[in-house]
């Protein structure tokens, strides 16, 4: 799964990877969390330029009757993800890139009874995309609307495989533009974009237990430690 992550570059670094026409106001973020606004892009039919849009983290389906289940729709399984009601209409027509520059997983230790925490990252450090899906959904009860989002997984490259059975999906830049056209929506021609990112751009290191807390989001979350 994917349940924490990172987002420390600067709006005009994401506005020059994501060709956004104004560069977000993004402060830095050490452990982003789930039910917390995250930045993410997106196009629509009548906005097809890509557009910068904060999203609650934790997908609310528009036929749900209550926000909470959000809360369990952190993430979507890539193999899945085309027929579970949850999630179908938002894979064919609202689908987004959610942005990061990092992630967390923990590996289990001691059959389990520990779990050692792993940053992992792209060599190159710039901020890339998860794959993600979006919904907007309406509270029947006062007329708020929340915006939410899911992150897509898939299994573990080389990599990830000693980390975690599972690891989110990275699409790489050239997959931006099918990924955000709400004109595709053929699971057929999605699938191959969903598929593990290359291992060998990636790397990873061990951070303190200091990540486990949510309330923490501060660098001291990315600092490494020999393990």
């Amino acid at each position: 799964m994917c349940g924490r992550y990172s987002q420390t570059q600067s709006g005009d670094a994401i506005a020059a990877v994501f060709n956004l026409e104004t560069p977000p106001e993004v402060a830095p973020r050490y452990n982003i969390a789930p039910t917390q606004s995250v930045s993410a892009v997106i196009t629509t039919t009548e906005t097809p330029v890509p557009q910068h849009r904060w999203l609650r983290w934790g997908l609310i389906p528009r036929w749900a009757k209550d926000k909470a289940i959000g809360n369990r729709l952190i993430n979507a399984r890539a193999e899945t993800v085309a027929e579970k009601p949850s999630f179908r209409s938002a894979f064919k027509r609202r689908r987004c890139l959610i942005v990061a520059d990092g992630f967390y997983e923990w590996q289990r230790l001691d059959q389990g009874k520990t779990k050692q925490p792993y940053f992992i990252h792209l060599k190159a450090s710039p901020p890339f995309a998860f794959a993600g899906l979006w919904e907007s959904w309406q509270d029947q009860s006062n007329g708020e609307v929340i915006d939410s989002c899911t992150i897509l997984t898939t299994t573990p490259n080389p990599l990830m495989s000693a980390i975690h059975n599972r690891m989110p999906v990275i699409l790489p830049p050239a997959a931006y533009a099918p990924w955000l056209d709400p004109t595709l929506a053929d699971p057929v021609a999605l699938a191959p974009l969903l598929r593990p990112f290359d291992a060998e751009a990636m790397a990873s290191y061990p951070v303190s237990p200091h990540v486990n807390n949510p309330r923490h989001d501060d660098p001291a979350c990315l600092v490494a430690i020999e393990q």
